[in-house]
């Protein structure tokens, strides 16, 4: 498990604008956040190297790039499938965007894209056919909101 790192309100702010922002710049930073841009870059640079900043991305509008659908799918396993395991299964199948190992039921939720039905329903026989997993749920995305 990874050590807690404490987080001032100046470092709380910086994280809260990247978010919002990851292209945001170094100066426009300082400037909201009433500091020089050298201490913001510092900051920046800490929280990287302390592996709370662990990247920047892109944020997508999936249906303006085709045809898309997202799905969440609950996975559950088959006796005392560890964590491991469940990573094994799902990593292989590039369609999951993203697993969530969970305490209780069920064992695992996926994140998945796909461009049609067709496509979510070979992903979902895939993972069936692991010989591990038990049982599958799988809701489609209608829309989403991110604050």
């Amino acid at each position: 498990m990874s050590a807690h790192v404490e987080l001032d309100e100046l470092d709380q702010q910086i994280i809260a604008l990247l978010r919002e922002d990851a292209r945001r710049t170094i100066t426009d930073i300082a400037g909201r956040v009433s500091l020089s841009p050298a201490p913001v870059k510092r900051r920046i640079d800490r929280l990287e190297r302390l592996g709370v900043i662990t990247g920047y991305t892109v944020a997508l509008d999936h249906a303006r790039i085709g045809p898309s659908i997202e799905a969440f799918t609950e996975l559950r396993f088959a006796g005392d499938a560890d964590i491991d395991e469940i990573l094994a299964v799902v990593e292989q199948i590039p369609e999951i965007r993203e697993v969530f190992t969970m305490a209780g039921d069920p064992d695992a939720l996926l994140r998945i894209r796909v461009s049609d039905v067709e496509n979510l329903k070979t992903v979902v026989n895939r993972l069936r056919r692991t010989g591990r997993v038990t049982g599958t749920k799988t809701l489609m995305v209608l829309d989403r909101w991110i604050r």
